[in-house]
């Protein structure tokens, strides 16, 4: 997977997005290890602090958990990471449509727009 990191936003909740992703996409399936902090630090050009922060964020949501002296695993309940990018999709959604409606377009409108967008 590629990491799409913009580094002018906050970038540990940016990590645990695309993790949950990953997890949803089945690119990481439940029990199987996840990058190491080091290794993921590395691959995105962040400090392993803010990774480990992420991760253990990760942890307390249940959807990744760390095995001593091993590193750091998918957790079995999938269905956690399903909710988390749930959630992630309404909140852009809602800021979507929001901002459309400040631009003066109508629910119809955006319907339309959207439609228009994506072919059908």
């Amino acid at each position: 997977m590629n990491w799409n990191i913009n580094k002018s936003l906050p970038i540990c909740p940016q990590i645990c997005e695309q993790i949950c992703v990953m997890i949803v996409k089945k690119e990481l399936l439940p029990k199987t290890k996840v990058f190491s902090v080091r290794e993921l630090a590395l691959k995105i050009g962040v400090n392993p602090n803010t990774v480990q922060k992420a991760y253990e964020t990760l942890e307390s949501q249940k959807i990744i958990y760390s095995v001593r002296g091993s590193g750091w695993y998918v957790g079995e309940d999938i269905q956690l990471a399903i909710n988390v990018v749930k959630a992630l999709t309404d909140k852009k959604t809602e800021k979507y449509l929001l901002e459309m409606e400040q631009l003066g377009y109508n629910k119809e409108e955006i319907k339309k727009y959207i439609f228009e967008r994506i072919g059908e």
